[in-house]
């Protein structure tokens, strides 16, 4: 009896010591298991701005219209801009694999910012460039011909052709372009939600009204839109909040604006907008495309550039551009200053070009608001910026010191007699040069080119955009608290008129 029990006792422990060895197991499977599992789902890797590349590998282009490629495209169905209901339930998500079985360079799993974008109708984006869509497509075959972009003056907010373009190509197998952004078709994937409707463009074609109309191409665009995003879910889900629309010239989207004020605009500045509309907060400050041709292989050093500071432009300007006319009779008489009235026409890209490009110190003057593509023509002609500008804002100022390659002076200061040229005739030589070499480093932070190049303008942009989408979700998710004991998250479109109110609690 004993040696029964002395064995069911042997035979009870060593079956608990399997059942705890078995758990044991177990459990370190598991954990290894789900280790993987969170890897491979974890958020992306932004990009490290503790040093920027130098200029020799950020490659430059004309400012011509960028060259058609040779490949085979895959296109979008066509979407009504009025049609109210969503298809994102019957998208998918990018593959790292194409159908032909090549990678795809645009990691989903990597990238900063997942991008939904809405497949308006062509008359919001492509159509302005007089593209014809064929055989109900949304978009043009850019893998083939890219529809032209006018020039001149139209090029300096172009960024929402350049960063379409770069959303397009987003999905292209063996894509050579860098990547800070990929197009995803399921909107709950999102980081952001893409409106793709090129405003500025449409305000320098089209905001003139032509008889019989009373009301513009451009007005009934932007009415066209406010009614399409309010009826959209994605709107309803985040009262817009998590949607990028672009109106980088000032008098863009002039109607739209006061009414879909939640969402993150891409702007030139806040020169024309209330604080309560846009602001540094939500918003994001991108650069002008420059429209003088970029220095190439600048050897000029101080002593190779006779002139000591130059301007050209508008003289006379309404609101903030009044210190342009007092500096212009401060300077004219400067015999080593470049001072004088300029515009586009005719030789004027040139003969600035050739200005700047033969200045040391360049002057970027507020004007009609407080910011102009100056600044940006000088960064690419390596001639120091001067900054007379107390309200501007700076695109990617939150990872970039412009005091490392700019001159900012105060307005009150720049009027005074003989302060800003002594101020700059006193700057050494040494200093200019150290300038001038910064200039040359950060250049391409500032180039629009398609294929987009790693840190370039478009994946600057992109990269700004992704630095706001943690504050979004804090917003959305203190919105959403209370949205199962009766408060309800947003989802209708309230008219600015009467949700003054509401902006206080957006803010928060």
């Amino acid at each position: 009896m004993k040696m029964a029990e002395k064995n069911s006792h042997s035979s009870g422990s060593i079956s608990r010591k399997s059942l705890i060895f078995l758990f044991m197991v177990s459990t370190v499977v598991f954990i290894f298991s789900w280790f993987f599992v969170l890897r491979s789902t974890g958020p992306p890797q932004l990009i490290d701005y503790t040093s920027f590349p130098s200029s020799k590998n950020l490659a430059t282009i004309d400012n011509g219209n960028p060259q058609s490629r040779n490949q085979n495209d895959v296109q979008p169905s066509m979407r009504d801009p009025l049609e109210t209901t969503s298809d994102s339930s019957e998208s998918t998500l990018i593959t790292s694999d194409s159908s032909d079985g090549n990678v795809v360079s645009c990691d989903y799993n990597k990238v900063a910012l997942k991008v939904f974008m809405y497949d308006l109708h062509p008359e919001f984006h492509f159509g302005l460039l007089d593209w014809k869509p064929e055989g109900g497509k949304v978009w043009p075959d850019i893998q083939t011909k890219i529809p032209d972009y006018p020039g001149g003056l139209n090029l300096q907010h172009s960024i929402e052709y350049w960063l379409t373009l770069d959303l397009l190509s987003s999905n292209f197998p063996n894509r050579n372009g860098a990547c800070s952004a990929v197009r995803v078709f399921n909107s709950s994937e999102a980081d952001v939600v893409f409106v793709p409707f090129f405003s500025s463009l449409s305000y320098n074609r089209y905001s003139k009204s032509k008889s019989p109309h009373k009301k513009s191409v451009n007005y009934l665009l932007q009415d066209k839109l406010v009614k399409f995003l309010t009826e959209q879910e994605e709107w309803k889900r985040s009262g817009g909040r998590d949607h990028v629309i672009m109106a980088h010239h000032p008098n863009s989207m002039l109607e739209a604006r006061m009414k879909l004020w939640p969402a993150m605009f891409i702007l030139s500045d806040f020169g024309r907008y209330p604080p309560n509309i846009a602001n540094v907060e939500k918003d994001v400050i991108a650069p002008y495309k420059h429209v003088i041709r970029t220095f190439v292989d600048d050897s000029s050093g101080f002593d190779d550039r006779p002139t000591l500071l130059y301007f050209q432009g508008a003289i006379y300007r309404k609101d903030g551009g009044f210190v342009r006319q007092e500096l212009f009779y401060l300077l004219k008489d400067e015999k080593d200053v470049h001072f004088s009235f300029g515009s586009v026409q005719k030789d004027g890209v040139h003969s600035a070009t050739r200005g700047m490009h033969a200045s040391k110190f360049c002057l970027n003057i507020a004007g009609d608001t407080p910011s102009s593509n100056r600044l940006f023509d000088a960064i690419a002609s390596h001639c120091v910026p001067v900054i007379i500008s107390d309200e501007i804002e700076l695109p990617y100022e939150d990872v970039l010191d412009y005091s490392e390659f700019c001159i900012f002076v105060r307005t009150s200061d720049a009027i005074k007699e003989k302060f800003l040229i002594n101020l700059i005739r006193n700057i050494s030589k040494d200093e200019w040069t150290r300038m001038w070499n910064k200039l040359k480093e950060i250049e391409g932070l500032y180039e629009f080119q398609y294929p987009s190049k790693e840190n370039d303008a478009v994946q600057m942009i992109w990269q700004a955009v992704s630095r706001k989408v943690p504050a979004i979700r804090l917003k959305l998710h203190k919105s959403w608290r209370f949205s199962l004991t009766g408060t309800k998250r947003p989802s209708a479109f309230v008219p600015w008129s009467k949700s003054k109110h509401l902006f206080r609690e957006l803010r928060v």
